[in-house]
């Protein structure tokens, strides 16, 4: 008898959401960097367990909104949860010991009153706990037990793979009866567009995270399959202003020359075939308030 479901991962900004998901799934389909809400869209990645498919989430990072694509996310994040068989609420551990303020302070607080509030039930996944003493954590998981929300709770290094299986046959426990949506074979259901746009916009990141602001997007324009088996991608980069468009192409081309280079040896290693990757930076000041963008990432347009 086969089991399948769905069990989302939430958590506020940074918590190692996408670390996590492409850890249980085994494979990179969500895309990693240090900025906060690098996540815009919820990823599935596939993993088998024995008969067990889990359709893993990995959701926005859940924050107090303050822009439209803020809210979008947001809203994204919390329906991935109220959809799922099974909710997996990972928290920065490190982050919140480290706080003088505590628990209280952080967006985590919030997220479990609004899981208290829908009357929902989770596993507390308490992340990046390499090196941190056990009696350091106590206070933190007595302090979030107090809502009464939690069925288990996980220590784990997203990063390092400790405690993730455990948390893994949490989650296939308690998937429903029924066959598997997805080819046992497959990673994540993003397309191809996407997922290249999305190497890009990590690699963006990666390089221009400290200079470039949080509203910029990657758009894949065209898709072109070549006889000799190769691809030929266009991609665009929007940016809101004339300087974030300096920034990104850097001194005679060589900033965007070098993303370019990242992004399409990571393409070429995913798709397993060569790619010739073009881009290009396009000044679009309003992008983040037309409707256009949120329906290619799969969101909800909020009305203002």
């Amino acid at each position: 008898m086969t089991r399948c479901g769905f069990a989302a991962v939430i958590g506020a900004p940074n918590a190692g959401k996408s670390t996590l998901v492409n850890r249980l799934v085994g494979a990179k389909i969500a895309i990693v960097t240090p900025k906060v809400q690098t996540t815009r869209m919820p990823v599935r990645g596939v993993a088998i367990r024995g008969e067990t498919q889990l359709v893993f989430v990995d959701t926005p990072g859940i924050f107090k909104p303050k822009r439209r694509l803020d809210r979008a996310m947001v809203i994204s994040a919390w329906a991935g949860a109220k959809d799922a068989d099974a909710i997996v609420l990972i928290v920065d551990a490190a982050d919140l010991v480290a706080q003088p303020e505590g628990y209280a302070a952080n967006d985590t607080a919030a997220i479990v009153a609004r899981l208290k509030e829908d009357g929902a039930k989770a596993a507390l996944a308490l992340n990046k706990i390499d090196g941190m003493k056990r009696t350091d954590l106590l206070p933190l998981i007595e302090r979030l037990n107090d809502a009464a929300v939690f069925e288990r709770v996980f220590l784990i290094s997203a990063l390092r793979g400790e405690g993730v299986e455990d948390l893994a046959a949490w989650c296939a426990e308690r998937m429903p009866q029924g066959p598997w949506l997805f080819p046992e074979d497959q990673a994540g259901d993003m397309s191809s567009r996407l997922l290249a746009a999305e190497i890009t916009r990590e690699k963006l990141y990666l390089r221009l995270h400290d200079e470039l602001p949080y509203a910029s997007t990657v758009e894949t324009e065209k898709w072109e399959e070549r006889k000799d088996g190769s691809v030929k991608i266009d991609q665009t980069i929007y940016v809101q202003r004339d300087g974030q468009k300096a920034i990104v192409l850097g001194k005679g081309g060589a900033t965007i020359k070098k993303i370019g280079e990242l992004a399409r040896t990571e393409l070429e290693e995913i798709l397993g075939r060569r790619v010739h990757l073009f881009l290009f930076v396009k000044v679009r000041e309003n992008w983040a308030d037309e409707r256009e963008h949120y329906r290619e990432m799969g969101l909800e347009f909020p009305e203002e």
